[in-house]
């Protein structure tokens, strides 16, 4: 093998690459089996909202944006858009991953990574991202409304979560003097 065939390998993988790899593949998985159950066998588009708990509640929606509904893209330039900066993300976040030298950040980036392949997924079988999870508080006076969400959006913020977490207090972080 070349020095540079070497050095592309090593851009692309590294000693902790499977664990974010497999943890990526499970977290895409379990996306996509949950919204093919909702959407194929449950078939929550035409039973409306469903409570599942008193502050939870299944409602599709079709999501054409990123998170929170943000940067709304209806024609397809904008899909493939939203599509194209995805891969690029999802690229960035693999070379992190091929050099990740702790177990949490290569889960931290497997999850973030499987969550952004499972809403692609969407995106390209859809044109939109089916969100699902409504969670809300109520009183006699007032109702508060969380976003809707999936759960590769439940990965990608739990990914973010744990690599700042990791920042602030793993191995690598930055020591008081």
């Amino acid at each position: 093998m070349t020095a540079a065939a070497m050095h592309r390998t090593r851009l692309l993988w590294g000693s902790l690459t499977a664990l974010g790899a497999i943890t990526a593949l499970v977290t895409g998985a379990a996306d996509q089996a949950s919204k093919l159950w909702l959407l194929r066998v449950y078939d929550l588009a035409t039973k409306g909202a469903v409570k599942v708990m008193p502050f939870v509640d299944f409602v599709l929606t079709w999501n054409t944006g990123i998170s929170y509904g943000w940067f709304q893209q209806e024609g397809p330039f904008g899909q493939w858009a939203l599509l194209a900066l995805k891969v690029i993300a999802v690229a960035l976040l693999w070379i992190w991953l091929a050099r990740a030298h702790s177990r949490l950040t290569a889960l931290a980036l497997g999850l973030i990574i499987g969550g952004a392949i499972g809403n692609a997924i969407d995106r390209l079988l859809y044109g939109a991202v089916a969100d699902f999870v409504l969670l809300h508080l109520e009183t006699a006076s007032w109702r508060f409304n969380w976003y809707v969400f999936n759960l590769a959006d439940v990965a990608i913020v739990a990914g973010v979560a744990i690599l700042l977490y990791e920042s602030v207090w793993g191995d690598h972080a930055p020591k008081a003097p």
